[in-house]
């Protein structure tokens, strides 16, 4: 073992599930041999406990990083900031530029709160929406976090969230009582959320991703704005994992779809600790009559970065860059799968995206993508964030390791055991109780 597997094995005796995000445990990635922790980054680069060099062409951070690990312009003016202080008395003016910022861009809005995480951004929006509606009910459609208002979807239901990106999200510790109050639709399924609707008078809320795997088919969204207009009804774009990604902002806006409220986080600070709550000036003014308040929420690093970041997007147009890079990662794949007559299934936006092999042994075969890419240098499973240090070269060095990989797979599908050729257990697939 690693230094890395060491501290991951004492982790788990004092941290339950071993570390705070089920995305990083090493159980879902390669069990009992990812090297789990880092010592220094930089651009798409990561070097491990023990010296070990990577190329991350994998999730980036799960998704935060758009512009590199520890990228120059944004860390500097958080430094700047650190050098006079992150938390006083006073409040940071940082966080009223930043509000100038969000509402400039987004000029349907009229009101900014902020979080420091994507799950309480998705509490507070819900919250807020609730206290201007007057009602209670929630449909939703998409990953939104970790709350009890979320996660009660499977007390009506054990794994009604199967279809909303995990499988197997528990309820323990979730009040019964909540049962009903949220209520799954899937994407693209106009009838079954107008149904919900129909069945419920007491219907606060659409709240939904844009799209994660696919996009709008027959003006979807543009009848869940309608529909939510007519009933009067608030509709919530999660744009937490979405955002600027293919826009500078909501990607919404490609859709010409406009929210009554919209979230941001993962990629609006680079990497630093950074959401906000945007929508029109009457709902967020209900804020006001509900208890929203932490004391953390007005930390100066988080606003500092994402200023900081969003400048520096904007003058790149970063999401053009990292959407091209998708796009020829998703054409790759295809081509490689097609090379050795395998079949995969991709999904995701191009700066977001992924494939899953038509196979029974897909988890496997996931698994064995990751082992002989790590001996190779390289973060990498089934999936792939760019970012814009990703330069051509390291692309086409991870296409050459991986043309290897799928060469084996090929092989395994011919006949030859996969898991004889596993050097540790299978990875995991959604939330299972670690031991």
């Amino acid at each position: 073992m690693g230094k890395g597997q060491e501290l991951y094995k004492k982790a788990k005796t004092m941290i339950p599930g071993g570390t705070s995000l089920l995305s990083k445990r090493p159980e879902q990635l390669l069990p009992e041999s990812w090297p789990s922790y880092y010592s220094k980054s930089k651009g798409c680069e990561v070097w491990d406990l023990d010296g070990n060099h990577y190329y991350d062409c994998s999730m980036m951070g799960i998704g935060t990083n758009t512009l590199g690990y520890a990228n120059d312009a944004v860390d500097e003016a958080v430094m700047e900031v650190v050098k006079n202080g992150n938390m006083t008395t006073l409040n940071c003016p940082e966080e009223v530029y930043l509000a100038e910022k969000l509402l400039s861009m987004e000029t349907w809005a009229g009101g900014v709160r902020y979080t420091r995480g994507g799950g309480e951004a998705n509490s507070m929006c819900v919250r807020i929406a609730r206290a201007f509606t007057g009602k209670d009910k929630v449909a939703i459609c998409g990953y939104h976090g970790w709350h009890d208002w979320y996660v009660s979807v499977n007390l009506g239901e054990s794994n009604a969230l199967a279809g909303h990106l995990l499988p197997g999200i528990p309820t323990n510790g979730v009040p019964s009582e909540l049962r009903g109050t949220a209520i799954p639709f899937h994407y693209n399924n106009f009838e079954e959320l107008l149904d919900i609707v129909n069945k419920n008078p007491d219907l606060a809320i659409v709240k939904m991703e844009v799209c994660r795997n696919f996009g709008p088919e027959d003006n979807f969204l543009g009848k869940v704005r309608d529909l939510c207009t007519e009933r009067g009804i608030i509709l919530i774009f999660d744009e937490c994992t979405s955002g600027f990604r293919e826009t500078f902002g909501g990607l919404f806006k490609k859709y010409g779809v406009i929210p009554d409220m919209t979230i941001y986080s993962k990629t609006m600070a680079n990497g630093y600790a950074c959401a906000a709550v945007i929508g029109r000036k009457d709902i967020m003014e209900a804020a006001q009559g509900s208890w929203i308040s932490s004391t953390f929420w007005t930390e100066r690093i988080g606003p500092t970065a994402a200023l900081a970041a969003m400048a520096e997007m904007e003058r790149m147009k970063s999401w053009e860059i990292i959407t091209a890079k998708g796009m020829e990662n998703k054409r790759r794949w295809q081509t490689l799968a097609d090379k050795y007559g395998l079949k995969i299934i991709q999904w995701g936006i191009p700066a977001l995206a992924g494939y899953n092999f038509d196979s029974p042994n897909h988890l496997a075969y996931k698994t064995y993508i990751t082992q002989q890419m790590l001996k190779k240098g390289f973060l990498a499973g089934n999936s792939m964030y760019p970012c814009i240090a990703h330069t051509s070269d390291i692309i086409d060095h991870y296409f050459e390791e991986l043309d290897k990989v799928f060469a084996d797979i090929r092989d395994f599908e011919d006949g030859r055991d996969v898991m004889k050729a596993l050097e540790g257990p299978v990875c995991q697939s959604g939330f299972k109780r670690l031991n």
